[in-house]
């Protein structure tokens, strides 16, 4: 397993998945309810550099060190940043304007709100239980493998080799009358956006929610499904045949 294409799963797949729960979650959303913008940033030397905003019960996550954050959250590798992640190492701190309450918010309610989360993400059989737990879950957990797929595409080595074989154009990842998003290949670079594409050159889609948190939990056999009709793909194949090829590596990286 590749540090960095690990480091990258976890700032924008897992991170990342925080958008999603601040909308989908109310419990979420409350902790993160200031009026002022709190932004901070994270800089992993050789790895991903982020900006996180949180206000007004939403996160947002932007690419790169935006000038104005509160807060400078540094990490001296991709192998630091992912110990980081999983709660067995600290980054450094640098605090700008604002950066007191910044860091005071990463030391409280960013812990809590990241085990909210967690709690979504690895929900037991009893948690799955409760529709309304299973729903959010499922909905995050596709926005997390939607991510995880391009950052595996752009830089884990066997990724890599299939996204070179993927042409231009929207690949659709969706469940049928819900949600879906985007993979967007330009240039065998891929980029995941968290909505469905207006154009899709290619489509796979789960019938149910229900199929969907099975796929993902590994309780049914996603050729079975496609041969039953559970699963639609359609457009070019050759896309998502390389794309599954990416799918495959997810779970290496998610089990980390």
């Amino acid at each position: 397993m590749d540090q960095k294409t690990l480091a990258y799963i976890n700032m924008h797949a897992i991170i990342g998945a925080l958008e999603n729960l601040c909308e989908l979650d109310p419990e979420a959303s409350a902790m993160v309810a200031n009026e002022k913008p709190l932004v901070i940033a994270w800089d992993v030397a050789g790895g991903p550099k982020a900006t996180m905003t949180f206000a007004k019960g939403r996160m947002r996550l932007d690419t790169g060190i935006l000038p104005k954050h509160n807060l400078k959250m540094k990490v001296s590798s991709c192998a630091q940043f992912n110990q980081v992640v999983g709660g067995k190492a600290n980054p450094t701190p640098v605090p700008k304007g604002g950066g007191v309450a910044a860091l005071k918010f990463m030391l409280n309610d960013f812990t809590k709100l990241t085990g909210r989360l967690e709690k979504f993400l690895r929900a037991t059989e009893e948690d799955l239980a409760d529709p309304v737990i299973s729903t959010i879950s499922t909905k995050l957990m596709l926005n997390v493998i939607g991510v995880a797929i391009s950052q595996i595409g752009d830089y884990d080595p066997v990724g890599k080799f299939s996204a070179k074989y993927i042409t231009d154009g929207d690949v659709q990842i969706s469940i049928k009358g819900d949600l879906g998003v985007t993979i967007r290949v330009k240039d065998h670079f891929l980029t995941t956006i968290k909505q469905r594409p207006e154009t899709p050159s290619a489509i796979m889609e789960f019938e149910s929610l229900e199929l969907a948190r099975a796929l993902f939990d590994g309780k049914v056999n996603a050729m079975s499904c496609i041969g039953q009709g559970q699963i639609i793909m359609g457009g070019k194949i050759n896309m998502l045949d390389n794309v599954n090829r990416i799918l495959d590596r997810v779970p290496l990286y998610l089990a980390a």
